[in-house]
């Protein structure tokens, strides 16, 4: 029996749920940031900070992902909203560097459940065919938050007259409002009942038999592992950016309402950079579209540690923002379809897991940077790494000449013997995307 495909007004609802909870995260990051720097912190504590909000997730995401392998999806929203706000209003509370870190984990942990949930869903109620699309669409939320919350805490948050602490700490407590915002549209976001017939959708409950595939299997398919640590180094640029812009704005004398609209302007950037990215996949193919954006992001963002003026940092932040765009949504897309089906959830988890190492070891290693050799080693350690992540997505085109072409993955319109050029790179870096006859969803 074949059941309409769900209609798309779930991704807009959760495209709006995830606006409000991103942007109450990036509206909380900076704001902890000059709350930690009000309370007597250093740049290496407030590196420290930075990287504690990864920690808890580092250890939750694989076993979330189990359970959403063979599970809803929807239920993490709202228990990752609850987290969100709970951190952002208790750390606008904490008196001490301490408290700041441990309640910076638990808005960590709020976002990783949420982010797991949300990507799921989009992984399973998607066909193979549009999911460059919804991923893209679905960041758009990630990018408008991003916009959004900087620009916010930059008007709230002020230095003049030892103000700092108590407006910081309003900052994080209209944070936690706007994440409870994102209740309003998560409604009807998870559909039971699919289209069968496509090949590509299914209840959890009724998939193959539940089998859980180890990880060290996942790592090793073709694409998971360059797909992972792209992400990685793509969400350490903006983590790192987002929680050492305030402190490279303390010293340069840029006021906190600068910074705010010089981190917005970047997300400004990655948005527009997402709404155009379908047809950049067309005319460029995935691959060559990762390498350069990529290699574009490495060279910017070691630029933002010139001592350029503040216009001119605001042009390098556009340029950066745009380059960054690419990798989130096309290295979720890389692990999903290269993933085994039964266990997409987990590959996803895994990803998550790299991108929250990344926010471990990056602001760590930048704090560690930054206390030896100024605010400005930070960005060209991220710069090295983003170069790092361009080689490592271009090497499907040094394979180019010893396999002329790639199975395409699975979706309505692809049949068996359906193919992609591996000159393109539209299968993903360095993945081999199987064709797939089998009647069952691609679970994520």
């Amino acid at each position: 029996m074949t059941i309409s495909e769900p209609g798309r007004g779930w991704l807009l609802r959760l495209v709006i749920a995830f606006s409000f909870a991103q942007g109450a995260v990036n509206m909380a990051r900076p704001a902890v940031s000059y709350r930690a720097l009000a309370l007597g912190a250093d740049a290496r504590a407030v590196g420290v900070i930075a990287g504690v909000y990864a920690l808890l997730p580092l250890f939750a995401a694989v076993p979330l992902g189990r359970r959403t392998d063979h599970g809803r999806c929807a239920p993490l929203l709202p228990v990752g909203v609850v987290l969100i706000a709970a951190g952002c209003g208790l750390s606008g509370t904490a008196d001490s560097l301490t408290a700041m870190a441990a309640w910076s984990g638990v808005m960590g942990l709020g976002h990783l459940s949420f982010v797991i949930g949300a990507q799921s869903l989009v992984a399973r109620q998607s066909a193979p065919a549009d999911q460059d699309r919804n991923f893209g669409h679905f960041t758009v939320g990630a990018s408008l938050g991003q916009l959004i919350g900087p620009i916010a805490a930059g008007q709230l948050v002020s230095g003049h007259d030892g103000a700092l602490a108590r407006t910081s700490a309003a900052a994080l407590f209209v944070a936690a409002v706007v994440a409870a915002c994102s209740f309003s549209s998560l409604w009807r976001i998870e559909h039971h009942r699919l289209d069968r017939a496509a090949g590509w959708a299914k209840e959890p409950a009724e998939a193959s038999p539940a089998r859980r595939v180890p990880v060290f299997r996942i790592l090793r398919t073709r694409g998971v592992a360059s797909g992972i640590f792209i992400s990685l180094a793509v969400l350490s640029a903006t983590d790192v950016l987002t929680a050492y812009l305030p402190v490279v704005g303390e010293q340069r004398a840029i006021p906190p309402a600068v910074v705010g609209l010089l981190l917005s302007l970047r997300a400004a950037a990655t948005v527009a950079c997402r709404l155009v990215m379908t047809p950049m996949i067309r005319v460029l193919g995935r691959t060559v579209l990762m390498t350069v954006s990529c290699l574009g992001a490495g060279l910017l963002c070691a630029a933002v540690a010139l001592p350029v003026p503040a216009w001119a940092l605001g042009v390098l932040l556009a340029a950066l923002g745009f380059c960054l765009g690419v990798g989130q949504p096309l290295s979720m897309t890389t692990v999903v379809q290269a993933a085994p089906d039964q266990a997409r959830s987990t590959a996803l988890a895994l990803r998550l897991t790299g991108n929250r190492l990344g926010q471990v070891a990056a602001p760590a290693s930048a704090g560690l940077l930054a206390g030896l050799a100024g605010t400005a080693a930070p960005f060209v350690m991220l710069g090295v790494l983003l170069l790092a992540s361009a080689a490592i997505a271009v090497r499907p085109l040094r394979r180019a000449p010893g396999a002329a072409t790639l199975p395409a993955a699975r979706g309505p319109g692809c049949g068996p013997g359906a193919r992609r050029s591996a000159v393109s790179g539209r299968g993903g870096p360095g993945q081999e995307t199987p064709a797939r006859t089998d009647p069952e969803e691609p679970t994520p």
